[in-house]
């Protein structure tokens, strides 16, 4: 599974957006995902060095984030719920962890 430029330009502003609301701290994210600030910012842009089953994890940790709070994530236009059926035959998806709350 490839993206093309649109596509990852979108998957980039869809993660950022998701980031901002799932109201999570990047220091959170970096702890919870065990990412170091350059894995997560590549990440977040979806860049040439990102590893797509980090990308994935990602999108799935946001996601549980936002829902847990009540909320809805921005759509996910790439990352689909149907994409990722075809991304287990390609890429060795985690499970997303939970997001801890900061007390």
């Amino acid at each position: 599974m490839s993206l093309n430029r649109t596509e990852v330009a979108r998957t980039g502003v869809e993660l950022t957006a998701n980031l901002e609301r799932a109201g999570i701290s990047r220091e959170q994210v970096l702890e919870d995902l065990s990412f170091s600030e350059r894995r997560l910012k590549e990440t977040l842009r979806v860049g040439p060095a990102a590893d797509p089953a980090d990308v994935w994890l990602l999108r799935d940790y946001l996601d549980r984030a936002i829902r847990e709070r009540g909320d809805v994530p921005q759509a996910w236009t790439v990352l689909t719920d149907q994409a990722r059926l075809r991304a287990t035959h390609w890429f060795a998806l985690r499970e997303a962890p939970t997001a801890r709350r900061a007390s």
